[in-house]
């Protein structure tokens, strides 16, 4: 079925390549700015703004980045800074651009079993291995599924294959869920999680460390590697998502429901 989905995604995306439209925007941007609702907000006022329609899609970054380097997008916004590094190396994009952040955090059963609240993330892993607590990952090579990896090789070991690791393949709103139903822990953004909170028994369990700092970027797909690119319109994107307007809107996006923003504006910082 994964494989059928992925071939009419691709015939798709090559149909939007054939026949461009620059008055039309190909975005694909990770799960976390959909999922949170951000997106609900960013386009409409993007649109408003220039005029551009844009078709949106909403993947992990490791498939963002796979879909742009084979020309199918004219901007990405996503979070995962080594392979957003290695995407402009190769010169598949220019013009990578500081957005906003936000962290991740490891959330879990409210009665947390385990026994991991408010020990530093590694800590937490190490415990939660040595428990055989479920564990609910993406594992989709997502900026998530990317950070929580580097967490468990920080811990010293592999959870791969281990009956209580559970990888869902899905997008962060969708593990969440599982996670809940199994009554697992599991690694989200906190934006997303926010989002979620009122249908999940899930809570944040361990915050506020370094390392778990959540960053993300905008990229221009590369014209001369793709002439067939909106560039025009890919640029217009990442002004909009920088300026003083388009900042305002993520500044202030989820206080007003949340009781807190789920993302902080960085653009001009770097």
């Amino acid at each position: 079925m994964k494989k059928i989905l992925l071939l009419l995604l691709a015939t798709l995306l090559t149909a939007c390549n054939l026949s461009p439209s620059k008055s039309q925007l190909l975005l694909v941007s990770t799960t976390s700015t959909q999922d949170s609702g951000l997106l609900d907000i960013l386009l409409p006022a993007f649109e408003e703004q220039t005029g551009y329609s844009v078709q949106l899609i909403s993947t992990g970054s490791g498939q963002a980045l796979k879909i742009a380097e084979q020309g199918n997008a004219d901007v990405i916004l996503l979070h995962s800074p080594t392979a957003e590094q290695e995407f402009m190396a190769q010169g598949f994009g220019i013009d990578r651009r500081l957005v906003m952040h936000n962290d991740f955090v490891l959330v879990g059963p409210a009665e947390d079993p385990a026994d991991i609240k408010d020990k530093g993330p590694v800590e937490a892993l190490k415990v939660l291995y040595q428990a055989q607590a479920i564990f609910v990952s993406r594992g989709d090579d997502s900026g998530t599924h990317v950070k929580e990896l580097n967490l468990w090789k920080q811990a010293g070991f592999d959870p791969l294959g281990q009956p209580w690791y559970l990888e869902t393949g899905q997008g962060q709103g969708a593990t969440l869920s599982i996670a809940n139903e199994k009554g697992g822990y599991a690694l989200t953004d906190r934006g997303t999680f926010l989002a979620y909170r009122a249908n999940l028994n899930l809570a944040i369990l361990v915050e506020n460390d370094p390392s778990l700092l959540n960053i993300y970027h905008v990229i221009t797909v590369n014209p001369e590697k793709w002439p067939h690119t909106n560039l025009e319109g890919a640029r217009a994107f990442a002004d909009f998502i920088t300026s003083t307007k388009g900042q305002q809107i993520i500044r202030e996006f989820g206080v007003d429901k949340y009781g807190e923003p789920l993302f902080f504006a960085d653009a001009k910082q770097e």
